[in-house]
């Protein structure tokens, strides 16, 4: 079955056990292992700075005459939860992920989070076997198909909140993970972004990363409700 991936995304493995790796949620590696480290997220913690620099070195050759501002805010659109998931269902990623029983039964396969993470440690498991080469032609195939260049599919609030502020000197934002809860199949997470300190909007998601966006949002109706 894991061949068909490799048909599929049009590169054949040295070391397949990376590919499988990549593969495996930290549901299937909790219950099976009682071992988180032997899920794919270390992967996906790679893949994540690898897509980011190959995207941001394609759009650099490729649009001279945009600004940086310009470039991130396309940058963070084509590496987004949104786009990643995109990319996944184009290859039936979900297929052959490896889910614990809760996550399989909450219907892990097709949430936008897992599929966005597997593509991002898929890209791992690619850059560790073949090198940028392997990771770029991935990335080429199904993620640089629908460049943003006009119209960005989605809304990146932070980098929108982070360009805002630093219209002043001296600003700082951070944000604060303030809860997490539920079972691992539906995790809630709730978020704080702070501007110098101060509590400036509150934000929920189904991942991390989903509820600071939230939270940048409501930081930009607060303090800036003309850019919503």
């Amino acid at each position: 079955m894991i061949k068909d991936l490799e048909e599929a995304i049009g590169y054949r493995f040295h070391n397949l056990s990376l590919l499988q790796n990549a593969l495996t949620h930290s549901s299937y590696a909790n219950e099976r292992w009682h071992n988180s480290l032997l899920s794919n997220e270390r992967l996906e913690f790679l893949g994540d700075s690898v897509l980011g620099m190959l995207v941001a070195e394609y759009l650099f050759r490729n649009f001279p005459n945009r600004p940086e501002g310009e470039l991130t805010r396309m940058r963070a659109d084509m590496v987004c939860e949104t786009t990643l998931a995109a990319a996944a269902n184009r290859i039936g990623l979900g297929d052959y992920l490896l889910l614990g029983h809760g996550e399989e039964q909450g219907g892990g396969r097709s949430r936008d989070s897992i599929l966005a993470d597997a593509v991002e440690s898929v890209i791992a498991a690619c850059f560790l076997d073949g090198g940028l080469d392997a990771a770029l032609n991935f990335i080429r195939q199904f993620i640089l198909v629908e460049v943003p260049v006009t119209r960005l599919h989605n809304v990146d609030y932070k980098t929108q909140l982070q360009e805002l502020v630093q219209q002043k000197k001296n600003q700082t934002l951070s944000y604060a993970l303030v809860d997490e809860s539920g079972p691992d199949h539906d995790k809630r997470f709730d978020v704080e972004v702070s501007l110098n300190g101060a509590v400036v909007g509150k934000g929920s998601g189904s991942s991390k990363k989903r509820a600071e966006q939230d939270a940048a949002r409501a930081a930009i109706a607060n303090l800036f409700p003309d850019h919503v």
